[in-house]
């Protein structure tokens, strides 16, 4: 099995980890939305979709060192994909067609984008003042996002999923970092204090992004999963790009093919985000007229009424 299909595999797993958890963060956020850091730590629910998201985020690990950021990251939005059979059977319903379209449009983007991206394994390491830099511009964005979703009509849910994508999607990029450090014995010795360094801000974005996406699901799953999804390989395939000398293949065809991949991938996420339904009287309750049943939108991979990935993607 070379690099690349490695890659993709570990990929695959890490996705269907991370959904998992998804949906178990969403249901408890949702179950107790004003709950702290402090209650949570005292459930056992939480304890099982931390347990999920470090299942998923190792085998993340994993694929990152056969695979680029460019191939690895984007590929986390199978996440999503995963997250909605998983959903719509703890929701006792079926899968609508909208999410089927969705289905279909995100793998044909994602297949698009695995065409062009490189297969070898990585071997570039970041610098550490490119790793500060990094930090401190990715600081900043979130301080940002934070700071903005406590105006009225901020927008919560979205602004703290998008500094959870981006946070996570660093994560990521470093844990690169230091997983070629250790295992590639030519970059260096097996530890030095720049890979402390590195390890010690990874753990940092990681524990972020995770209690950053926690409060973004206090909104509910769609959405903000959405945006988790989106940021995540952004963020995350710029630093690729940027300072790791990732290329794309096949020339301005190759371009071409993974801006049309990622479109397609992008919308395919959004549709997997749109799903009414009806939601019925409770049972102890005499039936409402037709006109007054309430009508909410909910996560396409969702049930009712909760964190993210721990690295990411990816989360």
């Amino acid at each position: 099995m070379n690099a690349t299909a490695l890659a993709v595999g570990l990929s695959l797993l890490s996705a269907v980890g991370y959904a998992t958890a998804a949906v178990a963060q969403e249901r408890l956020a949702a179950r107790r939305p004003k709950a702290g850091l402090l209650r949570l730590l005292g459930r056992s629910a939480w304890w099982w979709s931390v347990g999920l998201n470090a299942t998923g985020a190792l085998l993340h690990v994993a694929a990152l060192k056969y695979g680029s950021l460019t191939l690895v990251q984007p590929l986390g939005a199978l996440t999503l994909v995963a997250a909605v059979p998983l959903g719509a059977r703890l929701a006792g319903r079926r899968v609508a067609r909208v999410e089927w379209r969705g289905t279909v449009l995100t793998l044909l983007g994602l297949g698009a984008l695995l065409l062009t991206t490189g297969g070898s394994a990585p071997h570039e390491t970041l610098p550490l003042p490119d790793v500060l830099g990094i930090a401190v511009v990715s600081l900043a964005l979130v301080c940002g996002l934070v700071r903005r979703a406590g105006r009225p009509g901020g927008r919560p849910g979205l602004r703290f999923a998008a500094a959870s994508g981006i946070v996570s999607g660093i994560a990521s990029a470093l844990t690169q970092t230091v997983t070629v450090s250790v295992t590639d014995r030519a970059t260096g010795p097996l530890l030095d204090w720049r890979t402390a360094v590195v390890a010690l801000l990874v753990a940092s974005f990681a524990v972020g992004g995770l209690l950053l996406s926690q409060t973004a699901y206090r909104d509910g799953l769609g959405a903000p999963l959405a945006m988790v999804t989106l940021a995540n390989p952004v963020a995350a395939s710029a630093i690729g790009l940027a300072l790791l000398g990732e290329r794309l293949q096949g020339g301005p065809t190759g371009v071409l093919l993974s801006l049309v991949g990622a479109v397609a991938a992008a919308r395919g996420v959004v549709l997997l985000t749109r799903t009414t339904v009806t939601v019925p009287p409770p049972a102890n309750l005499p039936a409402m007229p037709p006109q007054d049943r309430a009508t909410v939108r909910t996560p396409a991979a969702a049930p009712a009424p909760t964190p993210a990935p721990v690295l990411s993607s990816r989360q």
